[in-house]
């Protein structure tokens, strides 16, 4: 039993120390990469072959994301009956949210914060139209309701008709 919690604890030492091997190893790599680029290059390159430059993920995500701003902005020909609140505000919310993180996380990813934002802006333009579309509809079922009062009072009085047309200052 004894030489079974000792081969057990011996086994979790040596998973514990092979992740902080690897951690340790990840972590320089990372350094070693941000100070790989020599300090003479021009911005370009720098943004090339810098954390966030195109052999990696910091950088294919946010072409990827694009995707997402441009069917968005497909939509502004869509008529807003068509679009979904929600969808949309979902959008939004996603946009915002993940552009502030994106000044949080390491390494800072600008080129992923300004797709954030564009998709961000796109989900409230289209927020707003569908809310500006709803309001409108709105206020069309309420005009409907009027005429249809006043088409009730005609058909009940008809004579009433007669005198507003023939003496509309009544």
């Amino acid at each position: 039993m004894f030489a079974r919690i000792g081969l057990r604890t011996a086994q979790q030492t040596l998973r514990q120390t092979t992740f902080r091997l690897k951690q340790r190893r990840t972590q320089s790599t990372i350094s070693d990469a941000a100070q790989a680029i020599p300090k003479n290059e021009n911005a370009f390159l720098k943004f090339l072959n810098g954390p966030t430059g195109w052999r990696t993920v910091h950088f294919w995500a946010p072409i990827m994301k694009w995707g997402l701003v441009i069917a968005g902005a497909a939509d502004f020909a869509r008529p807003a009956s068509q679009l979904s609140l929600s969808q949309n505000a979902a959008l939004t919310a996603t946009g915002f949210i993940w552009t502030r993180w994106c000044f949080i996380i390491k390494p800072r990813n600008v080129f992923l914060a300004s797709v954030n934002f564009l998709l961000g802006c796109v989900g409230i333009t289209q927020v707003v139209r569908v809310l500006l579309y709803q309001r409108s509809i709105a206020g069309v079922e309420g005009a409907v309701k009027e005429e249809g009062r006043a088409l009730e009072k005609a058909v009940k009085n008809p004579e009433a008709i007669k005198e507003a047309v023939e003496h509309p200052s009544k």
